[in-house]
């Protein structure tokens, strides 16, 4: 507890420490040099809440959950330096430390990151809460894919000519908790995102992890269509386990989003669908005396049907109403928040 007390404490005083900058300017009068610069420097204080009720239809079964409490800072120390520490008050109901790290811009369009991140793999693993089209993440999102992890990164952005972002890292593969561990060697991530035009993002990315005495190499593809009212979107992952010690998995995850504006109380109503699968799949942690790796997620597919009315700016203040339904194997053994359910979802950024 002393630990959330300190991060409201400091949330507050730099809340207070920017409503003075503003005072000081005056009403309707420009910023003189010395307040701007001390501008540049204040933090940017940003949160995600979102809390839900769901019902699985088939076992009448219901609950309300806080999913998330995200709150971060961030901000530049000097023109070529900046920073990032984030944390979730309430990930279903636990603390956790996410972000804490700090960035270096040595030349234009050029960065170097170190410190605990999410690593650069996929389209949809990448996306923050707030980004999310669905009350609920796609399996490449939740369980393939979902990495986070202390390392090194660097970054590249090229706007002219064939644009395109690059970025790739050397992660301790120990994920958030156990960083004094020793390594002999290190996980890799590499992504690159092409845009050949405004409308298109087309990303190609991999990843070799080591969560356990298995090595595992991932690959993933994706490529999305956006406008002003669609996006369209399909990604492809493929993982791969060391020495076959378990089977490959695959998974899919493809969904369409159209707008329609709206006069007034709501700005606008978003229409979805989404298709997703995965095989049967191993976190690739050992397990018993022999170490074999054992399934933690059975094979399933899975159509998510949704409306979602936005009282603002898309992704700021959402309010999401998904139909989920599961389609296992004969011999698959659902979890019990993977089955049919219907979700009601608020979200809210600032």
């Amino acid at each position: 507890m002393d630990r959330v007390k300190v991060i409201f404490i400091t949330f507050w005083l730099t809340t207070a420490a920017y409503g003075q900058v503003h005072e000081s300017a005056g009403d309707g009068k420009k910023l003189d040099k010395e307040v701007m610069e001390v501008k540049d420097y204040l933090p940017e204080i940003h949160g995600t809440i979102r809390g839900k009720y769901e019902l699985q239809t088939e076992e009448q079964e219901s609950r309300f959950e806080v999913r998330n409490a995200r709150f971060s800072v961030s901000g530049n120390v000097h023109p070529a330096v900046a920073y990032k520490a984030e944390v979730d008050l309430s990930d279903e109901g636990s603390i956790k430390m996410l972000d804490a790290y700090a960035r270096v811009f040595p030349v234009e369009n050029l960065d170097f990151t170190i410190g605990q991140m999410r690593v650069p793999f996929t389209i949809d693993a990448h996306r923050s809460p707030h980004q999310q089209y669905f009350a609920n993440r796609s399996f490449i999102a939740k369980q393939v894919g979902n990495v986070r992890d202390v390392g090194f990164t660097t970054g590249y952005k090229q706007n002219g000519g064939l644009p395109f972002i690059f970025e790739g890292g050397l992660f301790n593969g120990s994920g958030l908790t156990n960083q004094k561990e020793w390594h002999k060697t290190l996980n890799y991530s590499i992504k690159m995102q092409m845009l050949p035009s405004k409308n298109w993002n087309i990303t190609l990315s991999t990843q070799l992890i080591k969560p356990g005495e298995v090595r595992i190499n991932m690959y993933d593809a994706g490529v999305y269509y956006q406008t002003d009212r669609f996006h369209v979107e399909a990604e492809y992952l493929y993982k791969m386990y060391g020495h076959g010690a378990f089977k490959d998995v695959h998974a899919l995850n493809s969904f369409v989003n159209y707008d329609l504006p709206l006069p007034k109380v709501f700005r606008k109503i978003s229409f979805l669908a989404r298709y997703d699968m995965m095989t049967d799949h191993s976190d690739g942690l050992g397990s018993g005396d022999t170490g074999a790796l054992k399934i933690n997620d059975y094979a399933r597919h899975r159509v998510t049907g949704g409306v979602t009315l936005s009282l603002s700016k898309a992704f700021i203040a959402d309010l999401r109403l998904n139909f989920e339904k599961y389609f296992y194997k004969q011999a698959g053994v659902p979890k019990e928040s993977e089955r049919d359910k219907i979700v009601i979802e608020f979200m809210t950024r600032f």
